[in-house]
């Protein structure tokens, strides 16, 4: 059996990899850490079966989904942290899906049954499932921002509402949230992070600075367009001049 690994994060992909390697029968063909990657991976090695994360930097996995034609799509299992309506959906569709961080038991499980799947040459059926729970999907993402951030400390995950984020961050490949004296470091981009948040409460004020527009209470012009931020908790935050047009929007 081959099978493609889609993760963003190295030490889930590695978890995958980790647990497949205990059968002899199952040959991993690739990983792919973006959505983009992962569309060349299983058009190029047709696997039978595929771990795909469905948040990823670029694209989400259900958009890899779509990009493919009825014949390419593979089985899945997906990989996905808590969320009530995404886990909802797959239980509807009878599609499976592992709960990070992964259970071994439940991996076993999930395993087991994508190869009874595969071998009873399941996959029309899987399929039909598949383009059921992506336009179920497709409807719920519209105009769908997310509420709160998981983020991995270790062996706990701390659950971020939106609500509670003064402002966020760039950190290299990471973005650090900035929640009161606290502070959560979230592997993001800057632009996904952006595409994930209400524009009607928050508001990108540099390439590496989004704000909670509730929290700013004053507003310094200085040359060349640009502002000093001041928050709430007395933060001063300084605006880029390529993003003036968006704070002259907000004001």
């Amino acid at each position: 059996m081959r099978v493609l690994i889609v993760d963003d994060e190295p030490l889930a992909r590695r978890g995958v990899r980790n647990r497949l390697k205990q059968h002899s029968d199952i040959e991993i063909v690739a990983e792919c850490g973006t959505g983009r990657a992962a569309i060349a991976a299983i058009r190029t090695h047709s696997p039978n079966l595929v771990f795909l994360d469905i948040q990823m930097p670029d694209m989400s996995g259900f958009e890899v989904l779509r990009s493919l034609d009825s014949n390419e799509i593979p089985a899945v299992i997906f990989l996905t942290a808590y969320d009530k309506y995404t886990l909802e959906a797959f239980s509807v569709h009878a599609l499976d899906y592992l709960l990070k961080p992964i259970d071994d038991s439940r991996f076993e499980s999930a395993l087991k049954h994508a190869r009874v799947q595969i071998k009873n040459r399941a996959l029309p059926e899987l399929e039909r499932r598949m383009r059921d729970l992506l336009k179920d999907t497709d409807a719920h993402e519209v105009g769908h921002y997310e509420t709160r951030f998981a983020v991995r400390t270790g062996q706990r995950i701390v659950v971020v509402p939106a609500n509670d984020i003064d402002w966020i961050e760039a950190c290299g490949d990471y973005v650090t949230l900035h929640t009161g004296n606290r502070t959560h470091l979230l592997r993001q981009t800057m632009n996904k992070m952006e595409s994930q948040l209400d524009p009607a409460r928050f508001l990108r004020i540099h390439r590496s600075t989004i704000v909670q527009t509730s929290r700013i209470r004053e507003l310094v012009a200085l040359d060349n367009r640009e502002f000093l931020l001041r928050l709430a908790d007395g933060k001063e935050l300084k605006t880029s001049r390529s993003y003036s047009d968006r704070i002259d929007k907000w004001l």
